[in-house]
């Protein structure tokens, strides 16, 4: 996206403040729950309490805290109002509002870096990743959920706000951006949601509730399995090592 099409920063920050303070403070939905029910169980797996953790666009800090018992919890994000009411519900982790881009830390600090559902909401998404490579230790850990632009696309999603950026990819120009610092070691999605086609009727909440009533919530449920194996996932979940 070029600077001339770019909304001004008070405005994307604007808008943040308004979306997070409306769709994150009191609630988190199903999508973002199983996102991070994913990083959660990376972060199990790499066995440590020690860990120091950047989450990059943390929103409201809903997720800084499931975070907290992997080690120690950076949560930046340009929502500087949002995050002023997040360090008060969570001293226990630091928060540092404003534009990832512009802000400066200490760089191969990291072992890991945690970011849902930000990637598309950047002006230029290769520096994103190639800064956030650059705060990573030696073989850190990148943990990124981001919009499956297949997906959505079947979706009836209204157009961008002003200071809203969007550019949603697939899981081929995820991986093409990803590749330039990471070895990527895993890429999946996961939940599907559509609000209209067959889609809408087949993942519908009222038809998930008559079959776990009727005893087929296996068929639900391998239904759910098999549009996530054909990336039709509302979410694009990738884990990915720095390279040397």
């Amino acid at each position: 996206m070029s600077d001339t099409n770019r909304p001004p920063l008070a405005l994307q920050q604007s808008f943040w403040n308004t979306w997070n303070a409306a769709n994150r403070e009191e609630t988190v939905t199903d999508i973002s729950r199983e996102q991070a029910a994913v990083v959660l169980a990376w972060l199990e797996r790499l066995g440590r309490s020690d860990l120091k953790i950047l989450e990059v666009g943390c929103g409201t800090g809903w997720l800084c805290g499931q975070l907290l018992p992997f080690g120690a919890v950076t949560g930046t994000d340009l929502s500087d109002q949002v995050l002023e009411r997040a360090a008060k519900r969570l001293p226990a982790a630091r928060f540092i509002p404003g534009d990832f881009m512009a802000l400066t830390f200490e760089p191969a600090h990291f072992d890991a870096v945690v970011t849902l559902e930000v990637l598309s909401h950047v002006a230029d998404q290769p520096a994103f990743l190639r800064k956030i490579a650059s705060l990573l230790k030696p073989g850190g850990t990148l943990m990124l959920a981001t919009q499956n632009k297949p997906a959505l696309q079947r979706n009836e999603i209204p157009p961008p706000m002003p200071g809203q950026l969007r550019r949603w990819v697939d899981r081929r120009e995820l991986a093409q951006l990803l590749n330039e610092e990471f070895f990527v070691e895993e890429l999946f999605s996961i939940t599907p949601r559509f609000n209209r086609g067959v889609l809408r009727i087949a993942n519908s909440r009222k038809l998930r509730a008559l079959a776990g009533r009727a005893g087929l919530s296996f068929a639900t449920s391998a239904l759910k399995k098999a549009q996530e194996r054909a990336w039709l996932g509302w979410t694009l979940m990738a884990l990915a090592r720095k390279r040397a």
